[in-house]
């Protein structure tokens, strides 16, 4: 295999946005959502693009079949015009559906969030394509980053649907009446990079073609084919036997504990609602595959509805109140903490809510309850350094919340690219019991002119997990300056990592701790005495050409309750860029100056199974 595109282009002037004439609309604001949609609406530009929910904000663009088919095509054209290479723009969107059918294609670009508002898939039928392709990058798929799509069903005219995603790219609660391929088009040297789709049914089959890695969990397929490095399967039906590495399927009969990420939803009087899933134990497969999924129904009057220029101070009297909170979409400046204490409570993104710490600040803090929920919601760094961007309990905690879980869903951090900031850490886990459903944890490795570099955007690790009984699904973390992944909890889970160690090491002494090279990707403590992970790959790529190495990806106590499952590493570089030395500790070949891979089936106790 020849070497693999990587997301190292820098796009000059990506937040550039194609103009579209019209203007009008209503003001985005904090008031209670109940109403149908009626307005047309607008973004800061004075764009007109659809009919925005009243009180949801402009950028929520609600379509009704009344509206007529050709009416609502040039709506969603409008808002790809804008966002198809918008990769680090301010403007934001989500395109709803009310129930009924559609005869529509819809090009998904960046920060564009496709729902629809039935209570279940089949309520909103898409008699079209809902796609995601990579023409503004000449198809190179491995930056379609921060779009989603959830909760409808669609039915391509030709039989095949394409979503072809890199990270931060979701597809939940969607049945696709035919095919569906995970790579740009046409096929060939076209790469994407990093996928994600939950609690939903392919009829037909699933062509992973180009992507590099993917993660499915609870889902439902007619068929799966293709491979190329990491492809995990967690309580999928109809997925792809146990073979890793040939080919690297990594498949995972149940998932031990999960419920499916909250959504919004409206009835027939035009009240919306949010719907939170019930929590499932060893499932497999869909919530909905036999009726309606199990769960509880909360009326948007028990939200705080906010919207850019809502302060923290404004949005935790609302929490202190007892509302729960639906962020519109937005940039959200945050010069203080927002702070959730209230045991249940959902906090819920739409649109892409973007979060930035402007004075050090966390920008979310959970105390150590249960059941709360955070998600779809990107933190990011906009001071010089932020401590914690998003934190879950206080302090290591013998508290159990097992009957009842808090969740973190779709949530993603982001340091550097749209704008210069530090971090030291992007997610500090200290509860017991959490399950985080998503994560795409981001140290930029490009982004607009100076927002990008080894002490332009410094962070040291993606996610510090303190807690017990902390189990993740689909865990992405890329290019943090020291151990990226730090596990201190016991009883702790992963079910794919995908990772990349930073880009722009300056020098071999700029990267070192003690006499060792580098920082492993994925650490876990040394007094932990039980952890398991499944299907993880971590990368190289050094972009310096200066003889970068990290001595390791893996780094595990040495004791029989650490058992790593399917792992691998991958080297990007030139000749001359370096390498990782070893896969897991001291064990596995070097991948190195060239591009390569290593894989290893198994790892436990010091042992290691190729």
């Amino acid at each position: 295999m020849s070497v693999i595109p990587t997301r190292r282009t820098v796009l000059r002037g990506a937040a550039v946005a194609a103009a579209v004439p019209l203007a009008g609309g209503i003001a985005a604001g904090s008031a209670l959502a109940s109403a149908p949609a009626s307005a047309s609406s607008s973004d800061q530009h004075g764009n007109d693009y659809g009919h925005g929910a009243k009180g949801l904000g402009a950028n929520v663009l609600v379509f009704d079949p009344s509206m007529g088919d050709a009416a609502i095509q040039a709506k969603v054209d409008a808002v790809f015009a804008t966002q198809e290479s918008n990769q680090f723009g301010d403007e934001r969107f989500a395109l709803a559906f009310r129930p009924g059918t559609y005869n529509v294609d819809i090009n998904v670009g960046f920060y564009t969030h496709v729902l629809g508002l039935g209570a279940a898939p089949g309520d909103v039928v898409i008699n079209g394509h809902v796609t995601v392709d990579a023409q503004w990058l000449d198809g190179n798929g491995t930056q379609d980053f921060w779009r989603a799509v959830e909760n409808l069903t669609i039915v391509p005219p030709d039989g095949l649907n394409r979503w072809a995603v890199a990270q931060a790219g979701p597809m939940r609660r969607v049945h696709i009446k035919g095919n569906i391929t995970l790579w740009p088009s046409p096929p060939g040297n076209r790469w994407s990079s990093g996928g994600f789709m939950a609690d939903s049914v392919v009829d037909g089959y699933v062509e992973s073609g180009s992507q590099q890695q993917w993660l499915s969990r609870n889902d439902t397929f007619g068929s799966w084919t293709g491979a190329n490095w990491n492809m995990v399967f967690v309580g999928v039906q109809g997925a792809p036997a146990q073979s890793f590495p040939t080919p690297p399927y990594t498949t995972v009969d149940r998932t031990p504990v999960v419920r499916e990420k909250p959504f919004l939803t409206v009835d027939r009087h035009g009240a919306y609602q949010v719907f939170v899933p019930a929590l499932r134990r060893d499932s497999t497969g869909t919530t909905w595959a036999n009726g309606r999924a199990a769960g509880h129904t909360l009326p948007l009057s028990r939200f705080f509805v906010a919207a850019p220029g809502d302060t923290a101070a404004e949005i935790n009297r609302a929490l202190d109140r007892g509302q729960h909170l639906l962020f519109t979409p937005g940039i959200y400046n945050l010069s203080s903490t927002i702070r959730v204490n209230r045991p249940g409570t959902v906090v819920l993104g739409i649109g892409y809510t973007t979060l930035r710490s402007t004075h050090g600040n966390t920008l979310i803090q959970v105390a150590d309850v249960s059941g709360v929920t955070v998600a779809g919601v990107l933190v990011e760094a906009a001071s010089a350094h932020t401590p914690v961007l998003l934190r879950v309990g206080d302090g290591r905690s013998r508290r159990r919340h097992d009957a009842d879980p808090t969740a973190l869903f779709d949530v993603f951090a982001r340091i550097g690219g749209a704008i210069a900031g530090g971090a030291g850490v992007s997610l500090q886990i200290d509860s017991n019991d959490v399950f985080c459903d998503h994560l795409w944890l981001w140290r930029a490795d490009h982004g607009l002119d100076n927002t990008v570099g080894w002490a332009v955007n410094p962070a040291d690790t993606g996610i510090l997990v303190n807690g017990d009984h902390v189990t993740t699904y689909g865990l992405f973390v890329e290019h943090y300056q020291k151990y990226e992944v730090l596990w201190n909890g016991d009883h702790g889970a992963t079910y794919f990592f995908q990772n990349e160690h930073p880009y722009d090491v300056p020098t071999q002494t700029a990267w070192v701790h003690g006499s060792t090279k580098g920082y492993a990707a994925y650490k876990v403590a040394d007094g932990v005495r039980e952890h398991h992970a499944w299907g993880l790959g971590s990368y190289c790529f050094f972009n310096l050409n200066a003889d970068i190495y990290t001595d390791r990806a893996y780094e595990v106590p040495d004791t029989p309750g650490v058992v790593f499952t399917d792992l691998m590493t991958v080297c990007l570089n030139g000749p001359g860029g370096g390498g990782i030395l070893h896969c897991i500790n001291n064990a596995g070949d070097p991948v190195q100056n060239g591009f390569g891979t290593f894989n290893m089936k198994g790892y436990t106790n010091g042992a290691a199974a190729v």
